[in-house]
């Protein structure tokens, strides 16, 4: 009986696997739109989105994808079909060019490279600014950032993206001269950093409507570091034309003021992207059909963010118990591969999640794939070194027994070792089933979905509310999964196995 128990806890996560797995059936096509996950990119992508659903297209939605990087990427893999990028960016952060060049040689350069179609720009330019309290700029009489010089004292912070492009903190350090040394910090959290005098300096987009909310005062480019960054519309060459003839119709149709004036909407007034975009193109003229598009309850949004959060992990964790437990055994068997194989699977435990996640990228695009190799990964330790751990810690005793009655090796692994093993393995599975419900959050990054989808939208907005949205039931999923577990143990493994406290 134990021997089918044991066989149950992986040949019936096995068909799970396949049961899932076959879910994402191939459906109609769509158009895929992402954006970067900052306010401005969120609102400019949906207004991208509503504008084509106007038009009778279907769209697909993949927001708040984690930098230049990974969107760009996603775009030359075909996972999205468009998202809105700036010219700045293109030129210093993508293509490294050597000198500034015109919109015109950019969008020529980006055809030849790469078959992308860089429409024309919404009208804006949201190039960067450094900024600092109003009042410490008056306190030390800072007018531009070459005075910045002045003061080396200055704790400076930058969003992890300016602090390491090339038309960042890097250039920006040696145009002016700056011998400090900033620290990296999330670009919401700046903002809240600098009011609480946690931190006096970060870099701003010049639209941003946190300039107005928090009292910012932009130090002038004295020496013009700084280029262009003109927002348009980034698109796969091959994409259907009405769609890049729809979206020509935003050309132009977006000053600064009015940029800075929609970002506020979101800040200070506490609007919905989809609002603030319905509202825009409904004010430009730009809307035909009159129809709004209808948000989904709150509550039916969080229920799919949960499933989809459940799909990504369940799937991990299966296809890492499929892997890690024959090499657990195979571990315990073959003493001489042992230890490479723990290092390995440690190795792979040390390397940052997110970043992870973006090696995932190239091979396997953004979405759930990649998601799930990386929770995947993440999930072999725990499991692979309690098999290891259980079968190694077996009572020499009941293994000499076991041979001295004349069992084979099989015999001995199916109808004793694993049955003693059972709980120890359990309790690895039952780690790499936590890890991967609080390391899943950061898929959301990449386009998986799931409960981080509020948790990125938060840190874009620096929202409390919107973060523990997903904070929350991630934490409350990671504490079901406790009790099913427990449960779970009491089914599979006999009493007599259960460790009980000391009475």
């Amino acid at each position: 009986m134990l021997g089918v128990d044991m066989r149950a806890l992986i040949i019936l996560p096995m068909t799970l696997f396949l049961l899932v797995g076959g879910a994402n059936a191939a459906g109609v096509q769509t158009v895929v739109v992402g954006s970067k996950h900052f306010n401005e990119g969120y609102i400019l992508a949906e207004i991208i989105a509503q504008l084509l659903e106007d038009r009778d297209f279907r769209v697909e939605r993949k927001f708040g994808l984690g930098g230049t990087l990974i969107c760009f990427e996603a775009l030359k893999n075909g996972n999205i079909d468009i998202y809105p990028e700036y010219s700045g960016t293109l030129a210093e952060a993508i293509l490294k060019l050597p000198r500034r060049v015109s919109y015109a040689d950019l969008r020529g350069i980006l055809k030849r490279r790469f078959d992308m179609d860089l429409l024309g720009s919404f009208g804006f330019n949201n190039t960067y600014a450094i900024a600092l309290s109003r009042s410490l700029a008056e306190q030390r009489g800072l007018k531009k950032i070459s005075d910045l010089a002045r003061f080396p004292g200055l704790r400076l912070g930058f969003s992890y993206e300016f602090l390491n492009r090339h038309d960042g903190w890097p250039g920006l350090a040696r145009t002016y001269d700056l011998a400090v040394r900033p620290v990296g910090i999330e670009h919401g959290f700046a903002y809240q950093a600098i009011r609480e005098s946690k931190l006096d300096v970060t870099d701003v987009y010049i639209t941003d409507g946190d300039i107005e909310k928090f009292d910012l005062f932009l130090l002038k480019d004295d020496k013009q570091y700084f280029p262009q960054y003109l927002a348009a519309p980034l698109v796969r060459a091959e994409l259907d034309g009405r769609v890049k003839q729809i979206l020509g119709g935003l050309a132009g149709t977006i000053m600064d003021d009015q940029m800075r004036g929609l970002n506020a909407m979101v800040v200070l007034e506490g609007k919905s992207f989809a609002e603030v975009a319905h509202r825009f193109l409904n004010e430009a003229g730009l809307l035909t059909s009159g129809r709004q598009r209808i948000e989904e309850s709150k509550w039916t949004i969080m229920l799919f963010r949960t499933l989809t959060h459940l799909k990504l992990t369940l799937i991990a964790l299966i296809a890492g118990m499929v892997v890690a437990i024959p090499f657990g055994i195979l571990v315990y068997r073959v003493r001489a591969i042992s230890r490479p194989v723990m290092y390995i699977a440690g190795l792979l435990q040390t390397i940052p999640s997110i970043a992870l996640l973006a090696f995932m990228i190239p091979l396997f695009g953004i979405g759930a794939k990649p998601a799930i190799m990386a929770l995947f990964l993440y999930s072999l330790l725990p499991i692979l070194r309690n098999t290891a751990a259980a079968l190694f810690s077996i009572d020499p005793v009941l293994k000499k027994v076991s041979v001295g009655i004349g069992l084979t090796p099989q015999q001995r692994l199916r109808y004793v070792e694993l049955p003693l093993a059972a709980p120890t393995i359990l309790a690895g599975i039952r780690t790499a089933a936590v890890i991967n419900i609080g390391t899943a959050t950061l898929a959301a990054f990449i386009g998986a979905g799931g409960l981080g989808e509020p948790i990125v939208t938060g840190l874009a907005l620096n929202d409390t509310s919107l973060i523990l949205e997903g904070a929350i039931p991630a934490a409350v999923l990671a504490i079901m999964t406790e009790w099913a577990f427990e449960g779970l143990e009491k089914l599979m493994v006999p009493a007599h196995l259960l460790q009980k406290p000391a009475e």
